[in-house]
């Protein structure tokens, strides 16, 4: 995702409802959140979707790592070879495939 421009992409919320298309469209280019403002205060942000499913996908990971980071801290871990194994057996790969 892109960073906000701070002099585009804040806008009152009755601009947005009179272009929301050319919004949207803007939004799709450039892949950039839109704040918007309701009585000079921020309301809400519109993300285009991709770029909210990229987001959610990204949150996940690092939840994930969150997650790993803190089994591990707490000794609840397992050997290389037999996290290894695991996988292999759950896709049906070898061990000599792994290798090549």
């Amino acid at each position: 995702m892109q960073r906000i421009d701070y002099a585009r992409d804040i806008q009152p919320l009755s601009a947005f409802r009179k272009k929301a298309s050319a919004f949207i469209d803007r939004l799709q280019q450039t892949r950039r959140p839109l704040v918007l403002t309701r009585n000079g205060k921020s309301a809400a942000v519109v993300l285009d979707a991709n770029e909210f499913e990229r987001l959610l996908d990204r949150l996940e990971l690092l939840e994930d790592v969150q997650l790993a980071r803190e089994q591990a801290r707490r000794g609840h871990t397992v050997p290389h070879e037999q996290a290894l194994a695991y996988l292999q057996a759950r896709s049906g790969a070898t061990a000599e495939q792994h290798e090549d």
